[in-house]
């Protein structure tokens, strides 16, 4: 049974529901262990939060020609730095794969019952552009099972909102990289690592709110996106990056404890999406359907074998699982790490609507390994979003 299916009528159950949650929460394991245990295929599988007993998250990639789910030419609402397609890939297998569990077959992504079950709600993404990826991945495939309902698109700055007007749902994403506040003072640019009223202050209210980030707390140089960093009442030009982010997360944790009732808001964090700029992390042995001899992503065209990636698996998963253990108020994870480090073909590379020419004919250089094309990987981390609200 799903979480809005008996929303309105069993409170108590719900009550169970999420406190089971909250225990399981408790007891996650080391990501590294889990997804590195040589034992893995014989233990028993992983209990959901949702009361399934399928380990969502462990599984491999599978070829099915009935992918993808739908086509960008029938969503304008893909920006061109995801609009992989129209801006010249030549290759297309890299869209006939479907994640395949260990020991159960995932939910196939139904945009008509998302509608019904969601009718009259909010669903927010909240943090980086990885968020936003996910976000208008959400539209598409929505809109795919819906291609005439009426719809509004409203971007703005930070907040951007597309709404399914005869259903009352609106799908919104909070652009919150850091998710703690950044402010200006005497024109410069303060990331306040225990200040987040600013930006948490539009979240409230919502039905479903999906939280991120990472990469921006690695940024240097002109990516970085703050001058100072203030905390405890110090600035500082620079500090540990992984401390700072482990501040930030658990400011953002406090903030959920404090602020979201849970008899009505379902919370989610979506773990740390991977980058793919270095070849010999997944160059090693025979895992690899395909062998380049590129220095980037750049002509990837197939997933990893397999269901273990041989590259290093991020350290900044160790700060959002031992924040997400401490927390009182349930939060889901969506453990997507793994199995989106497996896609390393899954990256725009040149194929990108915000390279140049000039950019294009340098991939060694220029090439986006870091967010994805549409459609592609996003429309997975959503059927396991779609999976985690009702099944």
């Amino acid at each position: 049974m799903g979480f809005f299916s008996f929303w309105p009528c069993f409170p108590t159950l719900l009550f169970i529901l999420l406190h089971t949650h909250l225990a399981s929460s408790a007891l996650i394991l080391s990501l590294k262990h889990h997804y590195r245990n040589s034992d893995h295929h014989n233990r028993r599988p992983m209990l959901q939060a949702n009361q399934s007993s399928c380990a969502l998250f462990a599984g491999t990639w599978v070829r099915d020609d009935s992918y993808p789910l739908y086509q960008s030419s029938n969503c304008p609402f893909i920006d061109p730095e995801f609009n992989c397609q129209v801006y010249g890939r030549p290759d297309s297998n890299y869209l006939k794969y479907r994640w395949q569990p260990l020991d159960c077959e995932l939910p196939r992504f139904d945009g008509a019952e998302f509608l019904i079950r969601m009718r009259g709600r909010t669903v927010m993404f909240v943090g980086d552009s990885l968020g936003r990826n996910q976000w208008e991945s959400l539209i598409c495939l929505i809109l795919s099972s819906a291609p005439q309902t009426p719809t509004q698109m409203i971007r703005g700055e930070p907040l951007s909102t597309f709404r399914f007007i005869e259903y009352e749902l609106t799908v919104s994403y909070y652009k919150a990289p850091y998710l703690v506040d950044i402010e200006i003072e005497n024109g410069k640019r303060v990331l306040r690592l225990e200040e987040i009223s600013m930006n948490g202050n539009a979240w409230v209210g919502a039905d479903v709110i999906s939280f991120n980030t990472g990469h921006w707390w690695s940024h240097t140089g002109s990516m970085q996106g703050w001058d100072y960093m203030e905390s405890g009442g110090s600035y500082y030009q620079d500090m540990d990056r992984l401390a700072a982010m482990e501040k930030g997360l658990r400011t953002w944790a406090d903030w959920v404890d404090k602020n979201i009732d849970v008899t009505r808001t379902r919370v989610f964090f979506q773990a740390i999406s991977p980058t793919h700029y270095n070849p010999s992390e997944w160059n090693t042995g025979t895992s690899s359907m395909t062998m380049t001899s590129t220095k980037n992503c750049y002509g990837e065209t197939a997933p990893m074998g397999g269901t273990t990636y041989p590259g290093g698996y991020p350290i900044q998963m160790r700060v959002v699982d031992e924040v997400i253990r401490d927390m009182r108020k349930p939060v889901y994870l969506l453990d997507i790490t793994m199995l989106s480090e497996l896609r390393k073909d899954g990256h725009p590379s040149i194929y990108s609507g915000d390279l140049s020419p000039q950019q294009r004919a340098n991939p060694d250089r220029s090439a986006d390994c870091s967010h994805w094309c549409l459609p592609g990987l996003p429309d997975t981390w959503n059927q396991l979003f779609y999976t985690a609200l009702f099944f």
